[in-house]
């Protein structure tokens, strides 16, 4: 298989993304596939000329990462009981219910790394101090 073969789908860029600790709103994710959208749009992207794009982004850091106190007030905000945590299945409701729905596939990815295995809730402090990217992690100079 060459890079030629290999296609994305435009749902799966946004994951890609995410997962290199990039933020885009969605107007911006917008704006990043249409740079590597094909003439005949398909939905999907050659993996070859996604690289060079998502490179660029990288280097030139045009993602900041949410802040951490706006991660956690959104968390706080569904957390009603105000308990420190939220259970599978509100967060499930929350993330495919509401505003731009998450797919299974999405929804699955995210329960790995926020659901506690014993309690089946997300501690979402815990997790947001996962999700969190060091600013002096960055990329060097």
């Amino acid at each position: 298989i060459t890079d030629t073969d290999v296609l994305l789908s435009f749902r799966e860029i946004g994951s890609i993304v995410r997962s290199l600790g990039c933020f885009p709103t969605e107007a911006e994710l917008h704006e990043l596939l249409a740079k590597v959208e094909e003439e005949e749009p398909t939905g999907y992207v050659h993996l070859e000329k996604f690289l060079p794009v998502m490179t660029k982004v990288l280097l030139d850091r045009s993602y900041r990462p949410i802040p951490e106190d706006v991660l956690l007030h959104a968390f706080e905000a569904l957390d009603e009981n105000k308990s420190g945590y939220i259970t599978k299945e509100e967060l499930v409701k929350h993330m495919t219910e509401e505003g731009e729905p998450f797919t299974e596939e999405e929804m699955e990815e995210m329960l790995s790394s926020a659901l506690d295995p014993e309690t089946k809730a997300v501690h979402y402090r815990d997790y947001i101090s996962m999700m969190v990217v060091d600013a002096t992690d960055d990329l060097p100079q």
